[in-house]
């Protein structure tokens, strides 16, 4: 439990400044009075309309004997935290309550550890079970992404090893002019497989945020590609807070782009920006009708481009709540410049 009101909370009123008298008949929120042991004393009228009670149904039971079994325990807990503290807190806890037709709703509720004049703690209720359908939604949309992964992974991986293989083979016995087009299709077909995992990766991993050495990273991220003579230059020594596998997937996905479109020996500089950093290089760059287009998924204006490379860095940023935007470098290619970053100095 947190010593303040959780961020982003729906219940909006602060328990503490609403006198009894002053309660609100039709008020959205369920304001209820419990004493110390969690025995309802009131219940505001909105009960009705949240659990379809009667206003004074639940008035001198337990309050507990109507959560969910699973969540039960959790809520008694922060109800006899919240009691036992001497500081102005406000507690906040995500529980399911039972409905008059014995179903359950999940709710939010708020608390003041100061209890009005005549010993009651008023709790203030809100019904957040929109926002848990959306979580549960987005919870089997990545479970099945995470499946779609593993398929990708190992099903289609497999059948192209073993034709990657004949093909090495045929190519040793009869060399063929057609065989170095099968083997361009085959590669085209890895590179899509790679940057499949790689948006699935993205999509259904939590964010971890920690202190990360930019300049380290960045020359990690560089040791991992095949840059024949790329060059990279990195001018920036700062750590930023930043979930270090996004970030990884960031840079290295910044690093294709420009190897994939500025050509072997293109050379790469990160540098750093007021609230960020950017990443710059010396290749053709990108033309002004196509940068408002460059993070669509599956957009490419390389011939051997998936579309998938910029789309997961805007992805990255996006998760860390981070703005990218798309110029020309001061060498005229393409400069990506992240910004709202937390430096963590």
């Amino acid at each position: 439990m947190s010593e303040e009101r959780k961020t982003g909370s729906q219940c909006v009123d602060d328990p503490e400044t609403i006198p009894l008298e002053e309660i609100p008949l039709h008020s959205t929120n369920l304001l209820t009075l419990l004493d110390e042991s969690g025995t309802v004393r009131y219940e505001s009228p909105s009960i009705e309309h949240l659990y379809g009670f009667d206003q004074e149904e639940l008035v001198g039971d337990a309050v507990a004997e109507y959560f969910h079994p699973a969540d039960r325990e959790r809520v008694v807990d922060a109800f006899r935290t919240l009691v036992a503290s001497g500081e102005r807190v406000v507690e906040s806890v995500e529980y399911r309550h039972r409905q008059a037709d014995g179903t359950y709703r999940w709710v939010e509720s708020v608390g003041s550890s100061s209890p009005t004049p005549d010993g009651y703690y008023v709790i203030n209720t809100c019904d957040i079970s929109e926002r848990k359908q959306r979580e549960r939604e987005l919870e089997r949309a990545n479970e099945r992404l995470e499946t779609f992964a593993n398929i990708v992974s190992h099903d289609l991986r497999n059948p192209l090893g073993v034709a990657q293989g004949h093909l090495e083979l045929a190519n040793e016995d009869a060399p063929g002019n057609h065989h170095s087009k099968i083997a361009d299709a085959l590669d085209r077909m890895e590179s899509l497989i790679d940057g499949l995992l790689r948006n699935a990766q993205a999509e259904t991993r939590e964010l971890e945020t920690e202190p990360v050495d930019l300049d380290r990273l960045c020359a990690e991220c560089w040791q991992n590609l095949l840059r024949e003579n790329a060059t990279l230059d990195v001018a920036v020594d700062r750590s930023i807070q930043a979930d270090r596998f996004q970030l990884t997937q960031l840079l290295e996905n910044l690093y294709r782009n420009a190897i994939e479109h500025g050509g072997e020996d293109v050379t790469v500089t990160v540098g750093e920006l007021d609230g960020g950093f950017f990443l710059a290089d010396d290749g053709t760059g990108i033309p002004a009708d196509e940068s408002d287009r460059v993070f669509e998924v599956g957009y490419s204006n390389s011939e051997g481009g998936t579309g998938l490379g910029l789309a997961i860095v805007n992805r990255v940023a996006e998760s860390h709540g981070w703005d990218l935007d798309v110029a020309t470098g001061a060498a005229g290619g393409a400069r990506f410049e992240i910004t709202g970053v937390d430096f963590a100095e």
